[in-house]
């Protein structure tokens, strides 16, 4: 069996890894989780904005699975309108499971019965499950009063957003990850000319990346002005 087993034709994307996650405030959360499969807690949910790097920490779970030779799952609830709720079973015989955005499926019948159901055989098979949301348990609008007294047995931790010099660390780690140098000036310029939040940040690097590759030059602020104003175009 594969170390990683993904229940949907779903790739973790390269490099995603507790190693590469700038913590600042949520450096609790990420040693816990990195400790967490030798340990007795097995529950955890994750909660917070977008942008605050919870499918970060679920896809390092994965991989730190697949570093322990241990068997994990991945299950993007965001995409739960193409898949069937039947992905659910049998999952309690692996060893970590992961699911992301679990308020996706907020009043959704038979996702939350079988999202229960998966709580109870887990606590029985003795896996360990991660699982996210943009809110606290009792705030996710569930249906089902036991799925969310279900979040709650375990631990719970709320991520927040990094500072401005963690958002830098964090530019030059992805851009290091894809081969780029991106000066200390040039990532200070793009936290004050561009959307702040993560994800546009990553967005904004990956176009960096192709116009640096493209015209075959370093990025300056200059370079990179202008690259902004043709994504902006």
């Amino acid at each position: 069996m594969s170390p990683v087993q993904l229940p949907l034709p779903v790739a973790l994307p390269d490099g995603a890894c507790f190693a590469n996650f700038v913590a600042g405030r949520n450096l609790e959360a990420v040693q816990t989780l990195q400790g967490l499969i030798h340990s007795n807690e097995r529950f955890v949910y994750l909660w917070g904005a977008a942008g605050m790097g919870k499918t970060h920490l679920l896809h390092a779970s994965c991989q730190h699975a697949a570093d322990q030779h241990t068997t994990a799952a991945y299950l993007p609830l965001a995409e739960a309108d193409t898949i069937s709720p039947a992905v659910l079973e049998s999952l309690e015989h692996l060893d970590v499971v992961c699911i992301d955005d679990i308020q996706a499926i907020a009043g959704r019948p038979e996702w939350e019965t079988g999202l229960l159901h998966l709580y109870n055989r887990i606590r029985d098979s003795g896996a360990h499950l991660r699982v996210t949301g943009n809110a606290a348990p009792a705030e996710l609008g569930l249906a089902l009063r036991d799925l969310s007294s279900r979040l709650s047995w375990g631990l719970i931790f709320q991520l927040h957003p990094l500072n401005d010099e963690n958002k830098l660390r964090a530019l030059q780690l992805r851009a290091r990850s894809r081969g780029m140098d991106l000066p200390e000036e040039v990532g200070r310029y793009l936290l004050h000319h561009w959307p702040r939040a993560m994800p546009k940040l990553f967005e904004l690097l990956q176009h960096l990346d192709i116009g640096s590759l493209a015209q075959q030059r370093k990025l300056t602020i200059p370079f990179v002005r202008e690259l902004i104003k043709q994504v902006m175009s």
